[in-house]
């Protein structure tokens, strides 16, 4: 009881939830194959994982990421359900991987009213007023449409193809989704190179371990019962 009392508190404060643990340092090459590129004829992005697969010292990362957080991912697979059928719907409305929608695991945890007291993001994707205000959602002081998941995550896919119509790269995508584009883009130049493994740690702390969390997050759902090389 008193473990689902501590648990629950957590949810509540997505601040300190997945930000207060210390990441430890990846290995530069942490995926293979899980970068989309366009179809030869369409230009809408693909992202799929037939051959996804982790190295051995992310695979051992994610391995321990996984069962330090076993029990709350557990609880979390077991209610998702409905959320996850919502966010693809709305996912799959936009033509974007529905893949991504892990990222409001990282986001959330999947708690619609969820509030980052510190900065003002609110919600499963943990969207800014502003951000939202530019993305069509309606906030006021009766209704905050970043609360509706539906609404919400057509907004965000709306968002993520313009981040990757500009990075063109789902990691930095992710990456930009957390830190803003300005800070991707700025990282991109000063390291000569758009590959996220390569610029990593020109983005700041949080950000790098964002995108890795995400990466362990979808190991959790998707990977695990798949090979590993």
């Amino acid at each position: 009881m008193l473990r689902q009392k501590f648990y629950s508190a957590a949810l509540l404060i997505f601040c300190s939830l997945v930000t207060a643990r210390p990441i430890k340092k990846l290995p530069d090459t942490l995926t293979k194959n899980i970068i989309a590129t366009p179809v030869t004829n369409s230009q809408e992005p693909v992202f799929t994982l037939p051959d996804f697969y982790l190295s051995p010292l992310a695979l051992q990362f994610a391995t321990a990421y996984i069962k330090e957080n076993n029990w709350g991912l557990e609880r979390l697979k077991k209610r998702s359900r409905s959320t996850f059928r919502i966010i693809n719907s709305a996912f799959s409305k936009q033509a974007i991987p529905i893949e991504l929608k892990y990222m409001a695991v990282v986001e959330s945890n999947l708690n619609s009213d969820t509030v980052c007291n510190r900065t003002g993001a609110t919600g499963i994707w943990q969207l800014m007023p502003f951000t939202a205000d530019e993305l069509g959602l309606k906030i006021s002081d009766d209704y905050d449409e970043r609360l509706h998941i539906y609404k919400s995550s057509i907004a965000v896919a709306k968002y993520l193809k313009q981040l990757y119509a500009e990075f063109g790269d789902w990691l930095l995508v992710i990456a930009a989704y957390n830190s803003g584009p300005a800070k991707v883009t700025r990282a991109i130049r000063l390291s000569g190179s758009d590959d996220f493994w390569k610029l990593q740690n020109l983005l700041p702390a949080e950000t790098r371990n964002h995108v890795k969390r995400y990466l362990s997050v979808l190991h959790f759902f998707e990977g695990q019962h798949k090979a590993t090389v």
